[in-house]
């Protein structure tokens, strides 16, 4: 009978726990750098922000002049093109989702659809924006208008809203359905009185997440011809527009000829992220708030 060599088993957990400590390390300095560098460059936008971002900067439109130059025609441009990205995404985007989760018959068909979508959510920016050009500015004749950008962007982000509604429903239990069945209900009720309330919080984490990335993408925007020039505030969707990324694009190059638009530039990242994390943080609370209902 072969006995345990004690020694040798002390040894080798003795280089487990060591290993474990030092990818335990790895990982914190990895965590630690990283919040490190998103620190530097916090601050650095903030401090070149300060004297720049107040009241009159938020009111005022687009000046030439960087002492009077403000956004408020930048921000009322962004809030209209969330206006036509938000609805338009999130029905095309859940209606997707639920028809190849509860609906669309397992095969290649689908298969196919749910690669393609897959593979989408990994095309770079650019690439819509070029289809955006394509589509909506020439074929459509809609140029650079707030509907061609909203059409646009709601392309970039519609393959993001249909994987996290997928996998929202998709997680819900199926006991719960079958319940459900077992009670008369048809597979539209199904869905729409079990499936999608208990699937509601992943769904609208996805959609409000989507929101921030179209928010902040400036990549499709300058492939459509978006400009930055002194406008006025647009009334409807079909006016010509300007979003705080483009806005910050253009004051960040200008700032090579006019050192100030760099702190302009700054003070409209500070307004972009204070967006973002405001988005981020609904998000957050839709969540909390549904998980503990449902």
């Amino acid at each position: 009978m072969k006995y345990m060599d004690y020694d040798v088993v002390h040894k080798r957990i003795g280089n487990r726990i060591f290993k474990n400590k030092l990818i335990k390390n790895i990982f914190l300095l990895s965590t630690l750098f990283s919040l490190l560098v998103l620190g530097i460059l916090i601050y650095r936008v903030v401090v070149d922000s300060i004297g720049w971002l107040d009241w009159q900067f938020l009111t005022s439109k687009l000046s030439m002049s960087a002492d009077r130059a403000g956004i408020k025609g930048v921000i009322a441009g962004t809030l209209w093109l969330m206006a036509v990205v938000a609805p338009i995404t999130m029905f095309l985007g859940i209606g997707t989702a639920i028809y190849l989760e509860e609906y669309a018959k397992r095969g290649k068909f689908q298969a196919f659809i749910q690669t393609n979508i897959s593979n989408l959510a990994g095309v770079p920016s650019v690439i819509f924006g070029l289809l955006g050009l394509t589509v909506f500015g020439r074929m459509f004749n809609l140029g650079s208008s707030i509907l061609a950008g909203g059409l646009t962007m709601s392309l970039l982000v519609l393959p993001i809203v249909v994987v996290a509604s997928q996998e929202a429903i998709r997680a819900v239990p199926g006991f719960l359905r079958e319940a459900s069945y077992g009670m008369g209900a048809t597979k539209w009720q199904t869905t729409k009185n079990i499936v999608l309330p208990a699937a509601l919080p992943g769904i609208l984490t996805g959609v409000i997440l989507a929101l921030s990335r179209a928010i902040g993408e400036t990549a499709p925007l300058v492939v459509l011809g978006i400009p930055a020039l002194i406008m006025p505030v647009p009334d409807h969707i079909m006016d010509d527009f300007t979003a705080l990324p483009m806005q910050i694009y253009y004051w960040t190059v200008d700032s090579v000829l006019t050192v100030e638009y760099a702190n302009l530039a700054a003070a409209t990242i500070v307004v972009l992220l204070l967006v973002l994390f405001v988005m981020n943080s609904i998000a957050i609370i839709i969540r909390n708030k549904f998980q503990k209902r449902y």
